[in-house]
């Protein structure tokens, strides 16, 4: 099956280091089909930092899926399918709606939400994945 990565530039300012992509060898996201496939994005900082309030976390996972996703030609209305995982989901899913209904429009995406015990630092809140397909 023929499929591409979809790379961000090293230096990008807006997004920070891309450093982790390649020390845990996966891509940012990969076009296949017709569909690209957007890995987990948690809601670092580009400084790295990672901010205490779920809100502001989803809304910094929503902003790195917007830039992979101009990476590959595509934007939010693209998304067809999201997949949140979320520490503490009862607690923070009213937060989470929130910040999302800022970057999803009918007609929605399918969505399947899953709470973890944790992710991959003990800060985090929710990562989130989608998957877009093009035009």
């Amino acid at each position: 099956m023929p499929r591409d990565a979809i790379d961000l530039p090293a230096d990008d300012p807006a997004f920070g280091s891309t450093k982790s992509f390649e020390s845990f060898q996966f891509s940012p996201a990969v076009r296949a089909r017709g569909f690209v496939y957007v890995s987990g994005q948690v809601g670092r900082a580009p400084d790295g930092s990672m901010p205490a309030d779920l809100a502001e976390q989803a809304d910094l996972a929503f902003r790195r899926i917007g830039l992979i996703l101009q990476q590959a030609g595509l934007d939010y209305d693209d998304i067809v399918e999201l997949v949140s995982y979320h520490v503490d989901l009862p607690a923070h899913l009213p937060g989470f709606i929130a910040v999302k209904e800022r970057y999803m429009k009918p007609p929605y995406p399918a969505w399947t939400m899953i709470g973890v015990s944790a992710l991959a630092h003990p800060d985090l809140k929710v990562e989130i994945k989608a998957v877009a397909a093009e035009r």
